[in-house]
């Protein structure tokens, strides 16, 4: 459960360490990310600095050290999708399932919202039932998986996608800000 010593704030390019630090083992030790090398702090810090700048990127803190962290990026470059955006979170490991991710991301979306975004999608790796029932908890729908999509560590991967809505509003709707 998210206590009092968790606090979630927006990042900044001074958080890319521990940001780099947390994603690492993810990159190297598992298929949850198609990546194979895992990313310095300085391109972690350009990573927080464009979501910033288009979508949000917050951090998790716990008694002011970052332990995880969620941010939003474009879904697709065509035009019709500016209004949909990819979120993806990640904890560093031992912290999954204790509200973590559920802090995360409900502070991504009120962010995402404000800057006028309607939709978010996920992917997941399958299998990930932490993060299937993490995206479940947060009302996100399954909308199909690519199968045998990634090959990493020797095998081919599946990944699922979900959706939410985290806005609503009047039809056109507004550009994101």
């Amino acid at each position: 459960m998210v206590g009092s010593t968790l606090k979630v704030r927006d990042a900044s390019e001074r958080d890319a360490g521990a940001c780099a630090a947390i994603y690492a083992p993810y990159v190297t030790d598992t298929a949850i990310t198609f990546e194979n090398e895992p990313p310095s702090p300085a391109e972690m810090a350009e990573r927080i600095a464009t979501a910033r700048r288009t979508h949000a990127w917050v951090v998790l803190c716990d008694g002011g050290r970052v332990v995880g962290y969620a941010y939003g990026s474009p879904f697709k470059s065509r035009p019709a999708y500016r209004w949909a955006c990819e979120v993806s979170v990640y904890l560093e490991w031992g912290r999954r399932r204790t509200g973590g991710g559920r802090a995360l991301y409900t502070a991504l979306f009120d962010r995402l919202a404000a800057r006028g975004f309607r939709t978010a999608v996920a992917g997941m790796t399958l299998p990930n039932e932490a993060s299937a029932g993490l995206h479940r908890a947060m009302g996100f729908q399954p909308v199909g998986v690519y199968r045998r999509i990634g090959w990493k560590h020797g095998a081919w991967h599946d990944v699922a996608w979900m959706q939410r809505t985290i806005a609503g509003g009047e039809d056109p709707p507004a550009e994101p800000r």
